[in-house]
């Protein structure tokens, strides 16, 4: 593994990215950040204000000045938004700077889960589901070029995707080291 030590989650909104982010860092010991409330933070703004405000550009600019500063940290869990990955520069500081753990669930997850949200930004309106399977087709393959790990949290236990991802990350630190 990588001098650092941190362990970055992506994937799409709803697949347990800052639920797990949190108890992953607390079981490793490591700090715990969540992007979208570092931009919260920094700005004073809900990340839908600041899309309605800034828009989408607006928002994707805030989020890269904020991982640029995360993944300066070390032995950190951090816990990204679902379209960081939209970024060139993102996906490059991310993959340079900790293993990254791809969190993936089906669309019909996603929809369960988020439906009725009203925090989401990119689900407002009708018709979510076939929003949530056109931001699948656009990111999923970039999360997966991305990810070091890749683990399913459509069944989602807690505990056991911790389980399953300290074992893919130890597998993976072996076979790099």
């Amino acid at each position: 593994m990588n001098q650092s030590d941190n362990i970055f989650l992506i994937g799409p909104m709803a697949t347990g990215k800052t639920t797990i982010g949190k108890k992953l860092a607390k079981k490793t010991s490591k700090k715990f950040y969540d992007s979208d409330i570092e931009i919260k933070k920094s700005t004073g703004a809900d990340i839908p204000l600041i899309f309605e405000i800034e828009g989408d550009a607006g928002f994707r600019k805030r989020e890269t000045k904020i991982i640029s500063k995360l993944v300066l940290h070390r032995n950190i869990v951090l816990s990204t938004g679902g379209g960081v990955v939209l970024a060139e520069e993102n996906r490059d500081m991310l993959t340079e700077n900790g293993v990254v753990v791809y969190l993936k669930s089906s669309a019909k997850k996603i929809f369960d889960r988020t439906y009725g949200d009203k925090s989401r930004p990119l689900l407002q309106g009708n018709n979510s589901l076939s929003k949530i399977k056109e931001i699948l087709k656009e990111r999923e393959h970039i999360y997966e070029s991305l990810a070091n790990v890749v683990i399913s949290t459509d069944n989602f236990i807690t505990e056991e995707i911790i389980q399953e991802i300290l074992k893919k990350i130890g597998k993976y630190e072996n076979d790099n080291s």
